[in-house]
């Protein structure tokens, strides 16, 4: 038989974008598993345990000097502290809405992520939008309207989670630090408000760790790798992927979610939400379209600059 030839970096970085993407993408399949408990005591015990496994990491991977470096460096302990705030609010909002029956607008969250991004750019940045851009945030914002009216109130959930992330990713953008080391410090300054509300709970008696069995209890801990494992995978396949590329898998997780919350979770899809999806979906196609191009043009202007 033939030996199948090695694979290349692209196709390595591919299935691992894929991965990450893609277990995000089944999140949805996870929380509800853990319940009883609450939407923050599911978060403290992620936060706990994801400090568990990012520690091993750090000292696994040797990056407890990159760790140090943060520490020592006031700037991008602020800008990971704030990280950290707001990933916590995105954690939690984004826990509580999958066990309330709101996965199809946590989805919406991830959705309009880059068009929120984009908005923060210009925002905060002072970043300029080219015409399609603007075309596209103008469709989307559209959306949210028609969106709203439908459901008779603002969807919350998803503009939490979009405007936590974008957030998030501005933050993690501006501290420019590896993905481990900068986890670790968020879950460090997240540890004691997350120890003191579980103690609190097994003090109360009000705790769910423990008492609805071993496969319970061994559920909520493996929140730490739950984290850990799709990150990991995405920062081995940012490196090894064009930006373009990462850009296009990123919407695999909203469209997982989106179907887990139409087909298996049964969620009202009324005409209206069709509509305003849709809209939201156009505006992705035509941001898509236009970071495409503009990447093209931008790579056929240095070749011919590089040329002369």
């Amino acid at each position: 038989m033939k030996s199948r030839p090695p694979r290349t970096e692209s196709q390595t970085g591919f299935a691992l974008g894929v991965a990450a993407y893609g277990i995000w993408g089944l999140f949805p399949l996870y929380w509800p598993l853990l319940e009883p408990a609450g939407a923050v005591e599911i978060l403290a015990h992620r936060v706990l345990w994801s400090l568990v496994t990012i520690g091993v990491l750090i000292v696994a991977l040797r990056r407890v000097t990159h760790l140090r470096a943060i520490l020592r460096n006031p700037r991008v302990r602020t800008l990971l502290t704030v990280g950290a705030v707001v990933i916590a609010i995105n954690w939690g909002t984004y826990i509580w809405g999958v066990n309330n029956g709101h996965v199809v607008e946590a989805s919406l969250g991830y959705f309009i992520n880059p068009l929120v991004t984009m908005l923060m750019g210009v925002l905060i940045l002072r970043e300029r939008l080219r015409p399609l851009q603007w075309a596209a945030l103008g469709v989307a914002a559209a959306a949210v309207v028609v969106i709203t009216v439908d459901y008779g109130r603002l969807p919350w959930v998803a503009l939490v989670l979009a405007f936590s992330f974008g957030t998030y990713g501005l933050a993690k953008k501006q501290a420019n630090t590896g993905a481990v080391e900068s986890l670790a410090f968020e879950t460090v300054v997240l540890a004691p408000v997350a120890i003191g509300y579980i103690a609190w709970l097994v003090a109360t008696g009000s705790s769910s760790f423990g008492t609805e069995g071993a496969g319970h209890a061994l559920l909520i801990t493996s929140s730490g790798a739950i984290t850990a494992v799709p990150l990991i995978c995405f920062g081995a396949a940012a490196i090894r992927l064009p930006m373009v590329t990462l850009g296009l898998l990123q919407y695999l997780a909203p469209i997982l979610q989106f179907a887990l919350g139409v087909f298996l979770f049964n969620e009202d899809m009324p005409t209206g939400r069709w509509i305003g999806f849709a809209m939201v979906w156009a505006a992705l196609m035509v941001f898509t379209f236009e970071a495409v191009r503009h990447r093209r043009r931008q790579l056929r202007l240095t070749a011919e600059a590089a040329a002369l």
